[in-house]
Formats: C-alpha cells, sequence, structure tokens
C-alpha cells in the first residue's frame, strides 16, 4: 500500500468490445459534432475510406497521410484540411502514428478527438503528443492534447500481423513498467501495470501460435488499454526519453525501438528501485525484471539489438549527448557514461546482466 497518493480520476470515456468501431458514429454526435474528418497513414487508407463511408453524412473526409513520429510539416498539411473541410471533430483509425495526428490537430484547433487504435502501443488515453522538428522528437503534455473517446475493436486487431503485435506489446509494456517507480504513480495505476503485464505474458504465445485467437487478442488488447492509460496519468522517464531520442534523431520505427530498449532501461532502473520493478520480475521470471523481459522478448521473436533498426555504433555517442541535454526526473542517476554503457549493451544486443 502507499502511504499517500493523489488519484485524478481517469476523464476519457472507453468503449471496449468487439464490434465497436460501429459506435463511431454515435460518439461524434454525443459529443456535439456534424462534421468529422477521418486520419489514418497512407497504408490504412482503405480502411478509413470504409470508416468514412460508415459514417454517412458525418464524414467530412479522409486524410490519409500520418507518418511516424509527427513531424510539423505532415500536421501542418492536415490542418489545413481539417479547416477546409469543415470538420469539428477528428476520428483517428491506427496505431500511434495517426492518433499522433489527431492530437496535434486537436491542440491546434480544439478539435474532438474519437480514436480507434488497431495495435498495442497506446498512445491514444494519454495527454501526451510529441512531434519531430528539425530533427529531434519534442513532448508536451496537456489536458486539450487527451482524445475524448476511445473505441477499443477487438475486430480491428485480428489481422494484426505477429511481428506488430509483439512489438507494439512491447511497446506497451514499456509503459506500464515506468509506471511502476513514477513518482506520481497511484494504486489504481499500478494495479492497472499488474494486470497488464499477466495478460500480456499469457497472450502474446498464444498469438504467436494461433493470432487469429479471439480470447488472446481481447487478452492483449485488454492489456494495451491498461498500459495506455499509465502512459496517460503518471510521468514517465528515461525509457520513453531514450524511444524519442532514436525516433526523433535516427527515424527508428517507434514499436522496434521501445521493445529493443525495454530490457535494459528496466535494468538500468532495476539497480536503484528493485522492489518497485518486482512486479514484472514475478510476472516474467529470469531472475529479474529486465531479464526476464529479454527473455519474453527472445522467446516472443521480438528485435534485441539496435544494430538490426539501422543504429550505427557511431551513433551512439550523439545519442548518449542527447539523452542527456535535458534534465528529467528519473530513479537512478543519469550520467553519460552510464547511458552510453545501456546504449552499447542495447547495440550489441547481450541479456542483461550477463
Amino acid at each position: 500500500m502507499m502511504d499517500s497518493f493523489t488519484f485524478p480520476g481517469l476523464t476519457t470515456r472507453v468503449i471496449f468490445g468487439a464490434g465497436t468501431m460501429g459506435r463511431a458514429e454515435e460518439e461524434v454526435r454525443r459529443l456535439g459534432h456534424d462534421k468529422a474528418l477521418v486520419l489514418s497513414t497512407p497504408h490504412q487508407k482503405a480502411d478509413a475510406d470504409k470508416l468514412a463511408q460508415s459514417l454517412g453524412g458525418l464524414a467530412a473526409g479522409v486524410f490519409a497521410g500520418a507518418v511516424m513520429h509527427t513531424p510539423v510539416e505532415v500536421t501542418e498539411k492536415a490542418v489545413d484540411a481539417f479547416r477546409a473541410s469543415g470538420a469539428t471533430a477528428v476520428v483517428s483509425l491506427g496505431g500511434g502514428s495517426t492518433t499522433g495526428l489527431g492530437k496535434a490537430i486537436a491542440v491546434r484547433t480544439g478539435a474532438d478527438q474519437v480514436v480507434i487504435p488497431t495495435t498495442y502501443a497506446g498512445s491514444e488515453m494519454t495527454d501526451i503528443l510529441g512531434e519531430t522538428a528539425a530533427g529531434e522528437k519534442t513532448t508536451r503534455r496537456s489536458p486539450d492534447i487527451r482524445p475524448e473517446t476511445v473505441i477499443y475493436d477487438v475486430d480491428l486487431t485480428m489481422s494484426l500481423p505477429v511481428g506488430l503485435t509483439v512489438t507494439s506489446a512491447m511497446n506497451a509494456i514499456a509503459h506500464a513498467m515506468e509506471a511502476f517507480y513514477a513518482p506520481d504513480r497511484n494504486p489504481v495505476i499500478v494495479l492497472m501495470c499488474r494486470d497488464a503485464m499477466a495478460a500480456f505474458r499469457d497472450g502474446i504465445p498464444r498469438l504467436i501460435d494461433d493470432p487469429q485467437d479471439r480470447a488472446a487478442r481481447t487478452q492483449a488488447l485488454y492489456a494495451a488499454w491498461c498500459c495506455s492509460t499509465a502512459l496517460g496519468y503518471v510521468s514517465m522517464a528515461l525509457h520513453h526519453k531514450l524511444a524519442h531520442v532514436f525516433g526523433g534523431s535516427f527515424d527508428t520505427p517507434h514499436a522496434e525501438t521501445h521493445a529493443i530498449l525495454l530490457p535494459y532501461t528496466t535494468a538500468f532502473n532495476e539497480v536503484a528501485v528493485p522492489d518497485l520493478l518486482r512486479p514484472i520480475a514475478d510476472a516474467f521470471g529470469g531472475g529479474s525484471a529486465g531479464g526476464g523481459l529479454w527473455d519474453f522478448a527472445r522467446s516472443a521473436g521480438s528485435p534485441l539489438s539496435l544494430k538490426e533498426i539501422g543504429i550505427k555504433e557511431t551513433d551512439l555517442d550523439r545519442a548518449a549527448a542527447i539523452a542527456v541535454k535535458n534534465a528529467y526526473a528519473n530513479p537512478r542517476p543519469i550520467d553519460p557514461g552510464s547511458i552510453r554503457e545501456l546504449l552499447q549493451a542495447a547495440f550489441e544486443g547481450r541479456r542483461p546482466g550477463s
């Protein structure tokens, strides 16, 4: 039990189940809008077109230009399209790229957001917006960034490729990992994170064996909601800072970057707060939280090293320098030498503690 805490309450409306995407029109109208712009990546444009068609006269069009790391130049084009469409809300269909674009539009225009996630990555429940400009990714938090409604539809995850299933799950686990030691954690978030660890631990192996296992898909999507809520209601630290460094300055793929860094950032902070990270060690075994996550990642076929996603050893000094440029709270003190050692281990892909 915690001796003291503040629980801010959960403000985003959540609709969870199968076939729930069909309630998008109802949710947009409930928020008081009669025109909404549908957002997606180019890859998901066909799905976005179908969603817009299902919205009937409510749809103000489709902008299918969302890309990773929310570059501001793409956001400017999307804002122009939003204003030209006459929409007053956005419906974001997809993963973190589309969700991020919806947030970027909302914070610039005041639009309400209905988010329909199709992966487990988990930015949909948050008041966080990460944007990339001039080769660096910056992050801000504000109440007007947080989506009004999130619709979780298990049906939309049934065709999620196994590789993305695994890496987006590891991405989600990273949110819960940092929530366990967040200075503003509370019992509700900690309980959700514990539940998520067990759900991912049990669900992901089943999905590797049978990607169409509906019960396992439901279990994994529930875990993703728990982790996304954690990300949205407590502070993040070293892990997310490093993920933004690589994504913003080296343009690495978002989910894979989180998946690779997770065992190493966990092991780094586990030195300082082993008791707080014990739920992860208990869930995944391996004798430690960092080691257990590495073992789980390897068994699931997740990438394990930075060099697998195009990082060169000569990039590590620059990455470490960017990571320590601005001070931020972390359970273990951060200095260039220790971060450089962490990145070397992540580059080589060796098991933490070995």
